[in-house]
């Protein structure tokens, strides 16, 4: 029991005090004696100090290096934009100048109606007036759907975020109810567009979009909203916004503008007549 009270009485300080001063007081502490030791440690200190002196050296040489190739790599990518956003101007002339000489074609063939009804059918020239404004947005708790509970079914899959199927039958559901021209998020849709989803991005014609979806529909507006609000495809939307909490939105306007899509060739047929043979 004595043995347990010094142990808590005492600590191991005392012991490590003790060892200090035996040894200090036999010449194993404290700094060096001899002079072979004395001229160690110097030398230790002075290749220290060598290591940090030849260290800091060649970082101050390669920091110029360093930042010189930094900036040629910042002047080449702003190059290399300016270059890009150059043949982007140049295809935007070019596609000006191709839809100008479709129209030109048309007019010939088959009159002005003909060609502006051509033109906005294939999406080739941008058009405006009167509308639908929809918008489509993730729920607030996109990943729990809005009340917690995902959607499991074969219609209703994953969670509260929108998906590439919820606009399909969105865009689906305009062109039933009348629209004559549409475009999402700037995208103007053509009978070639294609709507599709890669991970949790929705694709465009291969161009990535991004939440909210804003979709503007050319038409009749307070019937074209009228009809897609009481179609399957609306009601549809309407069971992911009381279910699901994705945020819904339609307006009627007076005026919409819908740009012209891109890398649109418009083609037209010519009737043939064969010699029969006798």
């Amino acid at each position: 029991m004595s043995l347990l009270t010094n142990v808590m009485d005492h600590s191991l300080d005392d012991g490590y005090a003790e060892a200090a001063a035996r040894k200090q007081t036999e010449g194993e502490g404290g700094l060096p004696r001899t002079v072979r030791a004395k001229l160690g440690l110097a030398a230790g200190l002075v290749l220290a100090g060598l290591v940090v002196t030849v260290g800091a050296a060649q970082a101050r040489v390669a920091a110029p290096t360093v930042a010189k190739e930094r900036q040629e790599l910042i002047d080449r990518i702003q190059s290399e934009t300016a270059a890009a956003d150059k043949l982007e101007g140049t295809v935007d002339t070019l596609r000006d100048d191709v839809s100008a000489r479709q129209r030109s074609a048309l007019e010939r063939d088959g009159g002005s109606d003909a060609a502006d009804l051509v033109g906005v059918l294939s999406g080739a020239v941008a058009v405006h007036g009167p509308g639908v404004k929809l918008v489509v947005n993730d729920a607030k708790e996109a990943t729990s759907g809005g009340n917690g509970d995902p959607r499991e079914t074969s219609d209703f899959s994953d969670t509260g975020r929108v998906r590439d199927r919820d606009m399909q039958r969105v865009v689906n559901g305009l062109w039933e109810s009348g629209a004559e021209a549409i475009s999402i998020n700037g995208q103007r849709l053509t009978a070639l567009s294609a709507v599709r989803a890669a991970g949790d991005a929705i694709l465009v014609d291969n161009r990535p979009l991004v939440p909210p979806y804003t979709v503007l529909a050319v038409g009749d507006g307070d019937r074209l909203s009228t009809r897609f609000q009481n179609s399957a495809d609306g009601l549809y939307l309407h069971a992911l916004q009381e279910n699901y909490g994705i945020r819904t939105g339609i307006s009627v306007e007076g005026d919409v503008r819908l740009p012209a899509a891109t890398s649109v060739i418009v083609r037209t047929a010519q009737p043939t007549t064969e010699k029969g043979t006798s």
